[in-house]
């Protein structure tokens, strides 16, 4: 897999990934610190809405952005963005007061929900090849799952010789480092796109997903994950450590299971896509996160002890590794789904449109699983993640051509 690191601009595009993946993880970090120190009691309120804030950005700002800046160079875009996130972090350890934070984090989100997706447009790009761009999507998966375990104890141990405050230099050393490489990155000739109305490049990726079968099934899909990341990210907390009554530690061991159930998958995606379609793949993971989480809702509410601690560390795992199964190929629908010239704004819509859908589980998983509790707001997701699940199925049909039909481009080619 790592034969597409001998690809010079990957290989620094993907340097440029995980930088900027490690400084954002330390940010988050500094950034509770920070709230806490200015609202003290009332942190989690600050954090509840600087997140809300993120996802709203994610939401709202990608295909705007996207459309604003179509025509221009993609290079520009991708230093200007990450010059834009630099600057915040620089201005976060000098707020006192919570608006400011509201305001930093918008701006901040703001660039990230334009540098994402058009990086990811670029890649296809820079490695053409369609197995070169699946070791490549798995690479980008490893890197996500690692930054995850790896940014927490980053921040821990830098906490021990230093301030809080001095974590936001880290986050500014990731970005400019991001940018300083991607401007040594020699990119691919990618002609712009000819002039059109703002509202139709606004539109653009959301009429490509709405024209495509696989990209609707896609949406059935994104849903899916969402339900079932919403429970991990927001209540793994709430119940190993509430429920469970265990300590601290088991809540990262916990984390680490579902991340490494994730990076497993990802290692072997490559070669399973060689003999199977993405179709099949992808709706074996749809199919299988709502019935874990189901028998996930079951240990919670019926086992106890050791059992249902070991059984729910498998079923974490099991989790991450069938969001990986969605995950890791779902770029290669938005890559057959569109050209060179749309490819900015049909990964924006992605961007966009997957992270609505979490802005419609985790407050649910939150604030409804405080209300009536992880084994009742787990059948609650579990019925939104089959909702997902049957979307996929009904509007992502087996394709005429044989079985792995679903891996060839896509005719559609979106103006």
């Amino acid at each position: 897999m790592i034969t597409v690191l001998r690809n010079p601009t990957y290989a620094k595009m993907l340097s440029a990934q995980i930088i900027a993946l490690l400084g954002t993880g330390l940010l988050t970090v500094a950034l509770g610190l920070l709230a806490f120190d200015i609202a003290a009691g009332d942190a989690g309120i600050v954090m509840g809405l600087a997140m809300s804030i993120k996802m709203v950005a994610y939401v709202a700002v990608s295909p705007v952005t996207t459309a604003l800046v179509a025509r221009l160079p993609r290079k520009p875009v991708l230093i200007g963005a990450d010059l834009i996130r630099a600057g915040v972090a620089v201005s976060l350890p000098f707020v006192t007061e919570a608006w400011q934070v509201y305001i930093l984090i918008f701006l901040l989100q703001s660039a990230s929900a334009t540098f994402t997706p058009a990086f990811q447009a670029v890649i296809p790009s820079v490695l053409p090849d369609e197995d070169d761009y699946t070791r490549a999507l798995s690479l980008s998966r490893l890197a996500y799952d690692l930054e995850s375990l790896v940014s927490p104890m980053l921040a821990a141990a830098l906490l021990t010789v230093i301030s809080y405050h001095n974590l936001f230099v880290g986050t500014v050393i990731g970005f400019l480092a991001s940018a300083a490489l991607v401007i040594a990155s020699r990119f691919p000739h990618i002609d712009i796109p000819p002039p059109a109305r703002f509202f139709d490049r606004l539109t653009r990726g959301a009429r490509a997903f709405w024209a495509s079968p696989e990209l609707r099934g896609l949406m059935g899909l994104n849903l899916v994950v969402a339900t079932t990341t919403a429970m991990v990210i927001v209540n793994t907390v709430v119940l190993v450590q509430g429920d469970l009554g265990r300590p601290q530690p088991d809540v990262a061991l916990m984390l680490a299971a579902y991340g490494g159930g994730s990076m497993l998958v990802a290692l072997g995606m490559p070669k399973l896509l060689e003999t199977l379609p993405d179709r099949r793949v992808m709706l074996t993971g749809g199919i299988a996160l709502p019935l874990l989480l189901l028998t996930a809702t079951g240990a919670i509410a019926w086992m106890d002890g050791t059992p249902q601690w070991i059984a729910l560390l498998t079923l974490w795992a099991l989790l991450g590794a069938a969001t990986s199964t969605i995950l890791t190929p779902s770029a290669r629908l938005l890559r057959r789904g569109s050209t060179e010239q749309t490819r900015p704004a049909v990964f924006a819509a992605q961007f966009s449109l997957s992270h609505a859908c979490f802005l419609i589980t985790y407050p649910l998983a939150g604030v409804l699983g405080a209300a009536i509790g992880l084994p009742a707001i787990g059948l609650v997701l579990v019925a939104i993640g089959a909702l997902g699940t049957i979307l996929a199925v009904l509007t992502w049909r087996t394709p005429p051509h044989g079985p792995r039909a679903g891996n060839r481009p896509h005719a559609y080619a979106p103006r």
